[in-house]
């Protein structure tokens, strides 16, 4: 059954244009081709990606980021309570008004207090300053060693400068050792991405960045397979670009360097858009779509290819929406918004706030600042009379 499915698996209609066979793909001591078992080295690369780093996070990243005055935010820890930790884990991390009814009467404790763990819980969950600052600059230093990887291997190639040459004489195109070990890189990087997810840092976006890892893995490894190596590199290096403007942006804004954060926010949202929806579309999308058109007949693999790159369009138009969003705002109001796809951490000025508005729906002033005089201040303000009363209730002018 096993050899019943690898036989239908590597039918070459699948993989090959019509009118070529896997017996027009044979290797000789000067043409190589790539073969699907060359991606199994991408699984041990992979881990050694994670292992170098974790040394380069404890290493070099976190010591950065302390000689770089990033500091981590010191957060009240929630008091043990196993009634509330098993709800937690078990149940639900924000739970509803009825089930902080219930919580605190099982614990025997006021409701706001049951909130306030529930608060204080779900910021001891949240990553530390430092963790992002360390995952950023591996980030960084990884798509800006791939980068200038694609533009070293690409430049003095024919497809970077004319489109049409991705397809010329394919499927037969020889596999340089350059290119495969640039396509190697790129796929034991995301792999290692994959492996590293529980412990990353999770952003609002998370299920679209599982959907892009996926795409992008079935993506690199179906284009190597069908050896449509030429078109994978550019789709490869046109997504670096973007994402080497992205690490610094947060880098600097975990620093809190506002303006040289804002910049380079700028920067990349322009590097982005230009690149993901202009030429993205242009020079991997029109290009497999229409142009490969000239040289065979649609297959499978033709579809198949197109499928996954229009995916990858729209995770771009999705990311674009953010984008674009947050520089509206940026314009209007001169200042740059949080990243949307980060949660916030709660404070326990929430809380207060929700004091605050429940106190004005029943229509009750709040006083604050009774000075030893016995004349009272609103929130600090002047006195809202200028005598001072006796204990026997006659007034004396000031």
């Amino acid at each position: 059954m096993a050899r019943s499915l690898y036989e239908w698996l590597w039918q070459h209609e699948f993989w090959l244009p019509p009118g070529i066979t896997w017996e027009d793909m044979q290797e000789s001591e000067d043409t190589h081709y790539p073969q699907p078992r060359d991606l199994l080295l991408s699984i041990p690369f992979a881990l050694i990606l994670v292992v170098i780093r974790c040394a380069f996070e404890r290493a070099i990243a976190l010591p950065l980021s302390t000689k770089l005055g990033v500091r981590d935010k010191q957060r009240p820890k929630a008091q043990p309570n196993p009634v509330l930790e098993t709800f937690y884990s078990t149940r639900c991390k924000n739970p509803k008004e009825g089930e902080l009814l219930s919580l605190a009467k099982q614990c025997d404790l006021p409701v706001r207090k049951v909130e306030k763990w529930f608060r204080h819980r779900r910021n001891m969950d949240r990553p530390s300053l430092s963790k992002k600052f360390s995952e950023a600059c591996w980030r960084f230093t990884f798509y800006i060693i791939s980068f200038f990887t694609g533009l070293a291997v690409l430049y003095d190639k024919p497809w970077l400068w004319d489109h049409r040459e991705c397809w010329t004489g394919y499927p037969q195109q020889p596999l340089q050792s350059s290119l495969f070990w640039y396509y190697m890189l790129e796929l034991s990087f995301y792999w290692s991405l994959v492996f590293t997810l529980p412990f990353d840092v999770k952003r609002k976006d998370f299920k679209e960045q599982i959907v892009h890892h996926a795409a992008t893995i079935f993506l690199i490894s179906f284009s190597y397979c069908a050896n449509y190596i030429r078109i994978g590199t550019l789709v490869m290096v046109i997504h670096d670009a973007s994402d080497c403007f992205l690490e610094p942006t947060k880098i600097f804004n975990y620093m809190k360097w506002k303006k040289t954060c804002d910049s380079l926010f700028m920067i990349f949202s322009a590097v982005f858009l230009i690149s993901r929806l202009v030429i993205y579309p242009y020079t991997v999308l029109y290009n497999t779509y229409y142009y490969s058109m000239e040289i065979f007949q649609p297959f499978f693999g033709y579809y198949f290819v197109n499928v996954l790159l229009m995916i990858l369009q729209l995770l771009h138009v999705f990311w674009s929406c953010l984008i674009i969003h947050m520089v509206y705002k940026f314009i209007l109001q001169g200042t740059m918004e949080k990243d949307m796809r980060s949660d916030t951490e709660e404070s326990d000025k929430d809380e207060e706030r929700d004091k605050i508005r429940e106190k004005e729906k029943n229509g009750i002033t709040c006083f604050s600042n009774v000075t030893s005089n016995g004349y009272v201040q609103r929130n600090g303000s002047e006195p809202l009379d200028n005598r001072a009363y006796r204990a026997n209730g006659h007034a004396k002018e000031r």
